[in-house]
């Protein structure tokens, strides 16, 4: 099974002609790419990103409901720091749109 988190795009760069960015996920913060979105994502937009790729734009609604959703499954044996992540994701979000 394959699982995509969603993640908050701090930062938008370009290494080597790739569309790369920054994704915050609750606290931890991995460079991701985000050539498959092309132009379509801006700074503050939320994405799932899989495998180090952004794979899909998501608003902040889907985004919520994700986090809420691996939080339940946290509850089932996951590792500690999922819930942890996905807590801080939830509590320091201060977008108020996408």
């Amino acid at each position: 099974m394959c699982l995509g988190i969603p993640g908050r795009i701090v930062e938008i760069s370009e290494n080597v002609g790739l569309r790369m960015g920054t994704v915050d996920f609750g606290g931890v913060r991995r460079e991701v790419c985000l050539a498959y979105l092309g132009d379509d994502v801006t700074v503050g937009d939320y994405a799932i990103v899989h495998a180090g790729f952004a794979i899909s734009r998501v608003d902040v609604e889907e985004a919520k409901r994700m986090f809420e959703m691996l939080k339940a499954m946290s509850q089932l044996d996951e590792p500690e720091w999922l819930a942890d992540a996905t807590e801080r994701s939830l509590d320091n979000d201060t977008t108020d749109a996408v």
